[in-house]
């Protein structure tokens, strides 16, 4: 194996892009070989141009040896496009980046359900609704949520799928120490504790619109399937999508208004063959046969009939009351309406309260309020996130009522 630093002076050559190392590697064989050569046998190579073989030419490896350094005091490991877990799926690509950074620990992406979720940076109350609640579908039925972590939809489908306990993988475009957007520091902070954000821009680098593009094939490259949620004409989505094309993988979309701007793209993307899908679920359906000790087993939500709602709301009282342990409520026949014990672990107190207050019956926003005894800012927060997890279904008119799941037959 060549050492380290030759594939990061490789990588880092101004001038010399990922489809061009790929192809220097391919003629020499390691990035040592490449050092190593003289500038008369980068000259016999078709197609380098004189910057090229001038940059190749440029033998130091002070600015390589900086970066691992600096990749050591950070805790950044450095994967080569040789070593066995860099990802087949990735490397299969046209264009694979010849060495990634890795903050955190990286899945096996390879045995991964791994699903892009992209769309705009100036997104609607719509859009991040829907992708929060896509990116947690997709996480608790066991797909790997795949994120640039950019502002909007991508922040909004990496904290569902955390929240659903699941990992992320982030892809950026710039340095793995450099945040952006900066409101997003946590959020790096929490996909890096259970996950991986990789890049393939050393320390230090900065955000830039160039990187982007070359980002987004990564994004793609690395995942079976890219979902566009929301996404004008003009979107680093579209481009995305358009690689995942390119590159054999699924590309699903989420239908948006006809009159907003910021769905046109998305839209467009549907009336030209992309899968139409309105939940995460739908997405995970599709890879059930091809991952199916990742795919949980899918579940339909439908509503609950009276007898059931009764059942169900006398046990989540019990529990409001009586705070009962796992072993309590654990039984078959209330798991056969709904998983309680997961209500227990996910859902807090003013949220098993509008799951009380809704009852058997559909209620009206106020009926629910007026219930609770709680304020109307709670009740709404509490409604909002119960929606976004399944548990209840808005209908005309601010009415609201309870689901349940049924597994899928």
């Amino acid at each position: 194996m060549a050492s380290l630093k030759y594939w990061v002076w490789l990588s880092s050559l101004s001038g010399i892009g990922a489809y061009r190392a790929n192809r220097l590697l391919e003629r020499f064989g390691s990035p040592e070989q490449i050092y190593f050569a003289e500038e008369n046998d980068y000259g016999e190579l078709y197609g380098l141009r004189k910057n090229e073989i001038s940059a190749l030419s440029d033998k130091n490896l002070l600015g390589a040896k900086k970066i691992l350094e600096d990749c050591a005091e950070l805790g950044y490991r450095i994967l080569t496009i040789y070593d066995g877990e860099y990802p087949a799926r990735l490397g299969s690509i046209s264009d694979p980046p010849v060495v990634l950074y890795v903050r955190g620990q990286l899945p096996v992406l390879d045995e991964e359900a791994a699903v892009a979720v992209v769309g705009t940076r100036n997104c609607t109350p719509y859009g991040i609704k829907a992708a929060e609640r896509i990116g947690y579908e997709l996480s608790r039925h066991g797909c790997l949520v795949v994120s640039g972590l950019a502002r909007g939809i991508d922040t909004a489908a990496a904290k569902g799928a955390l929240r659903a306990g699941g990992r992320v993988v982030g892809v950026v475009g710039a340095g793995l120490d450099i945040v952006y957007p900066p409101e997003n520091r946590q959020l790096y902070d929490d996909v890096a504790g259970i996950g991986a954000i990789i890049s393939e821009y050393p320390p230090g680098t900065p955000a830039a619109g160039e990187h982007f593009p070359q980002r987004n094939r990564v994004l793609s490259g690395i995942s079976v399937g890219v979902a566009v949620v929301e996404a004008p004409l003009r979107s680093g989505a579209l481009i995305t999508a358009s690689l995942a094309l390119d590159q054999g993988r699924d590309v699903f979309a989420l239908p948006g208004n006809v009159d907003s701007p910021s769905c046109e793209g998305s839209n467009q993307l549907l009336r030209e063959g992309a899968v139409f899908i309105t939940s995460g679920m739908e997405i995970a359906q599709e890879y059930e046969a091809l991952f199916p000790d990742k795919i949980q087993s899918v579940r339909i939500k439908v509503p609950l009939d009276e007898k059931q709602a009764d059942k169900l709301i006398g046990n989540i009282k019990a529990q409001i009351r009586q705070k009962p342990t796992k072993k309590e409520i654990d039984n078959d026949k209330i798991v056969e309406y709904i998983d309680l014990v997961q209500l227990k672990e996910h859902l807090n107190e003013d949220e098993f309260a509008v799951i009380a207050a809704i009852g058997s019956q559909t209620k009206h926003i106020d009926e629910i309020i007026a219930a609770c005894e709680l304020g109307a800012n709670e009740v709404l927060s509490a409604l909002t996130i119960l929606e976004i997890d399944g548990y209840i279904e808005q209908i005309k008119g601010k009415y609201f009522r309870l689901l349940y799941e049924q597994k899928k037959r």
